[in-house]
């Protein structure tokens, strides 16, 4: 509590407070939503499994649309990112760099986990489980990092996005937004191909708002002295932020009454047109709505949060809110497994009485689990966030400070240097996209497929090989030729 007060007593006066909270309660209800709708049952072979139990309860489709988070997330990651980018560019640091120390945070968490699922699916091999038995396991544990694939592809293209935030303001999520209506019509008229690249531009859309967000604090709005659409910054009034909510709203109806797309924000199996893979228009609306009721929440948010205690409480999440995110379907695993081995498994009917019932022990069992999981993998996330924070100005001569310098290659400078930064980059997306392709191959992999450690051999070989490239270039590999 006391590192959680000074920590508190720290935080700049600028600092954006409520999207800190944002990311907190964007976690919070990604994890009570998942828990909540799960519904457990025993398949042919007598072995426990789960499905989503909204195909029972159809009439709450419409509570997805508040549920459907995704959005929520990449805003915020926008806005973060920029701010990020701007500080290292401040001292003195390169993209390359900034994106290295991006990886920190988010890849060591993810890192213990993909080892753990795979250092357990290989000791139940050697127990005698059979491939069939240990992928669907593994499959389900590793749901949330479908999202973090995603989240992954859009974070190295934050210095180019970025500056094309500067130069071209609004217009550039208004161009994405219209590549996702062309993908989407792709989807309903063909070719069907032209939807994959939605999976990039919906998020990317979202994303840039989280810039314009930052920029709108920064009070830099109009480059060139431009307005309309080219403003780099998000309106924020609350007249604006009404027109959002109302505008965004109405268009989600239309296109999911009258409109071709599903109700649901979140895919269910039979849908033609999945609103969240790829994002859609209609989630693109439903997300344009959510902003403005962030929007219109904020000040108030804002004031709240600068109480000692809530702020608080957000800053504890917030130091292991990757770790609650990765590992709240490891503990519906080990809960599972453990009531099973009791022979005290409640498998009751998707939408039942009973299962009402069983709603409220099972999450506070849940979160019993989790809280023994954030205990022991919680200071992975918790002592990378601290050893990635912004260091001071290193002191120089004469009472004088200097920037950190942030080592791009040989020194001595020339064109050792320029190819090694160069080749820092190149390594560095490549380790990326290695990362990304590795939690996709997972994704797309069936949870029934026959894999000895439970992920793919040739994800697992590309994760390891990316994320390690990373680390090795985050350490200073290579910088001293």
């Amino acid at each position: 509590m006391r590192r959680l007060a000074r920590l508190a007593a720290r935080t700049p006066a600028t600092r954006e407070r409520y999207l800190d909270l944002l990311r907190a309660l964007a976690v919070m209800l990604v994890v009570l939503g998942h828990w909540a709708i799960a519904a457990v049952y025993y398949d042919e072979q007598g072995r426990p499994d789960g499905h989503s139990a909204l195909t029972a309860i159809s009439w709450a489709y419409p509570l997805t649309w508040a549920v459907q988070v995704m959005p929520v997330f990449f805003l915020v990651g926008g806005y973060a990112n920029a701010a990020s980018l701007a500080a290292h560019r401040g001292r003195g640091g390169d993209p390359v760099g900034w994106l290295l120390g991006r990886s920190a945070r988010l890849l060591r968490p993810t890192t213990a986990l993909v080892l753990v699922l795979a250092g357990g699916a290989l000791v139940a091999r050697l127990a005698g489980a059979e491939p069939d038995q240990v992928r669907p396991i593994v499959w389900f544990a590793t749901i949330p990092l479908w999202f973090l694939a995603a989240y992954l592809a859009v974070v190295p293209l934050t210095p180019p996005m970025y500056a094309l935030h500067r130069r071209f303001g609004l217009l550039v999520p208004l161009v994405l937004v219209l590549l996702v209506a062309a993908g989407d019509l792709g989807r309903t008229l063909g070719p069907a191909w032209l939807a994959l690249p939605g999976y990039l531009f919906g998020w990317l859309a979202v994303h840039q708002l989280g810039f314009a967000w930052y920029d709108a604090r920064q009070g830099n709005c109009h480059p060139g002295g431009g307005l309309g659409l080219r403003t780099r910054c998000l309106p924020m009034s609350p007249g604006t932020a009404w027109a959002m909510l109302a505008g965004g709203l109405a268009l989600a109806v239309l296109l999911t009454g009258p409109g071709p797309y599903p109700v649901s924000m979140i895919n269910l199996p039979g849908q033609r047109l999945a609103n969240a893979a790829p994002p859609s228009v209609a989630l693109l609306a439903v997300a344009t709505a959510q902003l403005g009721l962030i929007l219109l929440l904020r000040q108030r948010a804002e004031r709240w949060l600068h109480g000692s205690r809530p702020w608080q409480a957000v800053i504890a999440v917030n130091s292991v809110v990757l770790t609650v995110f990765l590992w709240h379907l490891s503990a519906a695993v080990l809960l599972i497994g453990a009531l099973h081995g009791l022979g005290a498994l409640p498998t009751p009917a998707a939408g039942s009485a009973a299962w009402w019932a069983w709603r409220l022990p099972w999450v506070l069992m849940l979160t019993v689990v989790l809280a023994i999981l954030v205990a022991i993998f919680g200071p992975i996330e918790a002592r990378t966030g601290r050893s990635t924070a912004r260091r001071p100005p290193e002191p120089g001569p004469a009472g004088k400070t200097t920037r950190p310098r942030d080592d791009t290659g040989p020194r001595g400078g020339g064109r050792p240097g320029n190819r090694w930064a160069i080749g820092r980059g190149v390594l560095s997306v490549a380790g990326f996209a290695a990362v990304v392709y590795a939690l996709a191959a997972n994704g797309a992999t069936a949870k029934t497929a026959p894999e000895p450690l439970g992920l793919p051999v040739a994800a697992l070989v590309a994760y390891l090989a990316g994320a390690g490239a990373l680390r090795l270039l985050r350490s200073g590999w290579g910088s001293r030729g």
